[in-house]
């Protein structure tokens, strides 16, 4: 009872209170009142305040991230299953997960927002993949300036409790099984969100990993974006503190020592072969890679 007790007030704690404080930017999000306000735009960089780390957290840091994850995973399915998961709760609950990994122990850095904030149309996110993290954590840094979904394999929308959360994002659903229908449902799937106003964020490596290799990093980004006629803006990010576990990939050990960086790069648009500009999308994401001392091959 006493362990249960801990871990339900460890969960329920308030993770910080921001001083950075003022407004938001987008409409479906400036009626929120219940979490910290982004700055003024551009909103540049952020960095992890100094927040006091529980003893549960730092004795058991997979079971108390966890903890806080599934309070949030389980509240927002809920909330989806009733229609009421919208931009909004999506920005919040992203926010909340943000929380979770700094009330663990994890620090996280985030750059290159100005890009998002100064672009003014919708684009198509080209990024690394390397753990759930950036799934859950994503809609912090880009809803403020625009709305967003995801391109994502069918296993997500079919995943228990989360794909009620999924399903209420509109996603561009691929099978992995046969590549030419995925291409098909990325252009078509992805023209029509971006002529909407949404931009799209692309994973093109096969699978999660903790290295980042061009192989297999494949150019459907960058053909979608000239075909809709908008700009890549590439996105680096190291998030393994969310590690990929060995039975079951989702749930791999909390590793709090494990610094967390996003990182997202100057529009890049589309005029040249498509060749050039996915060259350009990897080559930044390598260089942070090697600057955050992650793997490159």
């Amino acid at each position: 009872m006493c362990i249960i007790a801990i871990i339900r007030r460890s969960v329920d704690d308030t993770w910080i209170e921001s001083k950075n404080v003022d407004t938001f930017i987008h409409p479906a999000i400036s009626s929120m009142t219940d979490i910290p306000h982004l700055p003024d735009p551009p909103y540049t960089d952020y960095d992890s305040p100094e927040i006091k780390v529980g003893a549960f957290s730092k004795a058991f840091p997979s079971l108390a991230f966890y903890c806080r994850v599934t309070r949030i995973v389980f509240k927002a399915a809920s909330t989806s299953k009733k229609g009421l998961f919208d931009d909004a709760a999506w920005y919040r609950d992203s926010y909340r997960i943000r929380g979770a990994f700094e009330k663990t122990g994890a620090t996280i850095s985030i750059r290159g927002t100005e890009h998002i904030a100064k672009l003014g149309q919708p684009c198509v996110f080209i990024g690394n993949h390397m753990s759930t993290a950036e799934t859950f954590m994503l809609a912090t840094m880009i809803l403020p300036y625009q709305p967003v979904t995801f391109v994502v394999k069918q296993a997500l929308v079919d995943y228990p409790v989360f794909k009620h959360i999924m399903q209420t994002r509109d996603p561009i659903v691929v099978g992995r099984v046969n590549p030419r229908d995925d291409l098909r449902a990325v252009m078509g799937g992805g023209q029509e969100r971006l002529k909407a106003g949404t931009s799209i964020i692309i994973f093109p490596q096969k699978t999660r990993a903790d290295t980042f290799s061009r192989e297999g990093f494949n150019t459907i980004g960058v053909k979608l974006a000239k075909r809709a006629g908008v700009p890549v803006i590439p996105l680096a990010l190291k998030t393994n503190a969310w590690s990929n576990g060995k039975k079951f990939k989702d749930f791999g050990p909390f590793l709090p020592h494990e610094d967390v960086h996003f990182e997202f790069g100057a529009p890049i648009r589309i005029d040249g072969p498509d060749r050039e500009a996915h060259e350009a999308v990897i080559e930044f994401i390598e260089s942070r890679m090697k600057k955050w001392g992650v793997g490159t091959g």
